[in-house]
């Protein structure tokens, strides 16, 4: 039993000893660090002290009396705090704190080793279609359409939704590239019966049959992200029920995280990946998959659209909020026939493509330059045409938003090519675009006159290259495309290849630039005009009213020759920190740097008092001082680190 009372004393003694290490170490730091971490560091530095203290010791005669010994002892604890700061700040430079815990390790052992396997088949894929030089940057250039293509869609939904994108960005990719991505389609085989009736038993927490009066077994489309059924509610309306395929987010997620890491890897290693941005473009398709795969959200944007064209000649289908979950999304039916089967369709009513097509890209423009909500995915399969002759507008998982000066900017820009205005063009799309720190204003306003001599014919048809050598233009001059513009870009091309099915040798740009016109022109109105005064003059009058008094006050102050003003430096609290902890490292490094000065000094000089036979007392100083410098360099270390991560 004394024995184990030893054991358990000599335990405690040991981890308070370890505790009290850490805390001071952290303290001196002024760092906080994670309970694990702080412990190795005062394990390591107790494992140290013995040693240290012993090679001191060894210096002091047996028979000693001074307080050498004491001296001796606190220099050894020193530098044992020392070497637990080191490991510190050297863990907190190669594994930063937060970066990884042993809890979240441990947890996400199973998840490694599925993303493993992934990138195992990743990487196969790669190899197998001949990527593997581009990822290890021995091509300068972009990879080759077909393999790209035949690789994303062999890689699975993911990474055919990220083809899909790349072909709409043909400021970043070749036009080659982006042609052969173009060609990427959405499909997948449908999944059994019973696995879409368990997803909607756990959304519903009923089976199909009481919530529906029927329900067709049989998918009336298959895609990677869901399936489609149609189905009658109870109440006799007419569905279709959009169910999302099981185990879809766990596959999408980690794919994402193996897009997002190859992105890096392509910006790192590639001027192709950095000249495109590829870890922002990365992160910015993560985004909107998510999105995507949230049908409440796409509940949410079908709505908007609807209320953006309200009286719109295009139909879009009515969700049923209460029916829509996560993974399930219900909606009115709409009656007809894809638009990539519509031919015989339209012979046969007697309609006129040219006409459907124009509605179509009217609501589409309209939603773009008026409403700021619009549709970013109008491929041909996601329209209809209907049984009464309209057309309708499907798949709402991708929907774009643009803020009121964007809108404007991009009318502006329609505008202006439609007049062959360079300088409009010009300030009209420098505000589109993420405006660069230095652009040449001037060149851009000549290469952009050049640009539309050679496109745009005043008052005719439009030259089909001009969208994207207009992005080749933006290319050129290191103009950054925001998301969202590019989402619009990429409306505009999908809707492009459509009405060009639907319509052959329908001008997709003099159409758009007629619209921006009319825009214009609707804006131009008496009634519009006297709003927009209203508007303006309902926001001034407050204004207008505390004016005369201010004035007034400046011309008394001026008369009296008191007018003055006031400028108060940092008032803002960020700026104050910001100065406050730049003059605390200043100070820190400069005395970490004297103190180290001191210390050498000390310690090359010869003579002085003995403290020990092997040691004086300027080495004992000098000694002290070295500590106190570490301890303030690894101070100023550790938050260099800290703020850099």
């Amino acid at each position: 039993m004394g024995d184990v009372s030893v054991w358990v004393a000599v335990v405690v003694t040991v981890f308070g000893v370890v505790a009290v290490v850490a805390l001071i170490a952290r303290r001196l730091l002024g760092v906080r660090f994670g309970t694990v971490r702080l412990l190795l560091a005062g394990t390591v530095a107790l494992l140290v002290a013995g040693p240290i203290a012993r090679a001191m010791a060894g210096s002091v005669p047996q028979d000693s009396t001074s307080v050498a010994p004491v001296w001796l002892l606190l220099l050894a604890a020193v530098t044992s705090l020392v070497v637990a700061m080191v490991f510190l700040v050297v863990a907190e430079a190669l594994v930063p704190a937060g970066h990884i815990t042993p809890l979240q390790w441990l947890r996400g052992l199973r998840g490694r080793a599925r993303r493993t396997r992934r990138y195992v088949q990743i990487l196969a894929i790669v190899v197998r279609h001949g990527l593997g030089p581009h990822l290890r940057g021995r091509r300068a250039g972009a990879p080759a359409g077909r393999s790209l293509r035949a690789a994303l869609e062999e890689g699975g939904l993911t990474f055919v939704k990220l083809g899909q994108v790349l072909s709409t960005r043909r400021d970043l990719v070749p036009a080659e590239v982006a042609e052969e991505l173009s060609t990427l389609r959405d499909r997948a085989a449908p999944v059994p019966w019973s696995d879409v009736e368990a997803v909607l038993v756990a959304e519903f927490g009923m089976p199909p049959g009481e919530l529906f009066a029927s329900i067709d077994r049989e998918p009336l489309a298959a895609a990677s992200v869901a399936q489609v059924h149609t189905a009658t509610l109870r109440s006799g309306a007419d569905v279709v029920v959009k169910v999302q395929r099981p185990g879809v987010r766990a596959a999408v997620e980690r794919d994402l995280d193996i897009v997002a890491r190859l992105a890096a890897t392509l910006e790192t290693r590639t001027r192709w990946g950095r000249t495109t941005g590829a870890a922002a473009l990365a992160a910015g398709f993560a985004q909107a998959v998510r999105e995507e795969l949230d049908f409440r959200a796409e509940a949410r944007n079908l709505a908007a659209v609807a209320r953006a064209a309200p009286d719109s000649a295009v139909v879009f289908p009515e969700p049923f909020p209460a029916l829509c979950t996560e993974r399930v999304l219900v909606m009115s039916r709409l009656d007809g026939v894809p638009l990539t089967t519509a031919g015989p369709a339209l012979a046969a009513r007697g309609l006129d493509p040219a006409g459907l097509a124009r509605t179509l890209l009217s609501c589409v423009l309209r939603q773009i330059l008026v409403a700021g909500v619009f549709h970013a995915d109008p491929h041909p399969g996601n329209v209809l045409l209907l049984r009464d002759d309209r057309l309708g507008l499907l798949d709402f998982g991708s929907v774009g938003r643009l803020d009121g000066g964007v809108r404007e900017s991009l009318q502006r820009l329609l505008l202006a090519l439609d007049r062959g205005d360079p300088a409009g063009a010009t300030d009209a799309l420098l505000g589109v675009v993420a405006r660069p720190d230095e652009v040449d204003e001037e060149r851009l306003e000549r290469s952009l006159g050049q640009f539309m001599a050679r496109y745009v014919s005043h008052g005719g048809s439009t030259d089909p290259q001009l969208f994207r050598s207009l992005l080749r233009l933006v290319a050129d001059y290191e103009l950054s495309v925001p998301p969202e513009v590019a989402a619009v870009f990429r409306a505009l091309t999908t809707l492009e290849g459509g009405l060009a099915e639907l319509s052959p040798g329908f001008d997709v740009m003099t159409e758009a630039r007629r619209f921006a016109a009319d825009a214009f022109a609707e804006l131009a109105r008496p009634e519009a005009v006297r709003q927009a005064l209203t508007d303006e003059l309902t926001t001034l009058v407050p204004i207008l009213r505390r004016l005369p008094r201010r004035v007034d006050r400046i011309a008394a102050s001026l008369e009296r020759g008191r007018l003055g003003v006031n400028v108060r430096l940092f008032a803002d609290e960020r700026d104050r920190r910001l100065v406050s902890g730049l003059v605390h490292r200043v100070l820190l490094t400069v005395l970490a740097g004297v103190s180290g000065i001191m210390a050498v000094m000390l310690l090359g000089t010869a003579g002085g008092p003995e403290v020990t036979q092997t040691l004086t007392l300027y080495a004992l100083l000098g000694y002290n001082l070295l500590a106190v410098a570490a301890i303030l360099a690894l101070r100023v270390l550790v938050v260099v680190f800290r703020s850099d991560r």
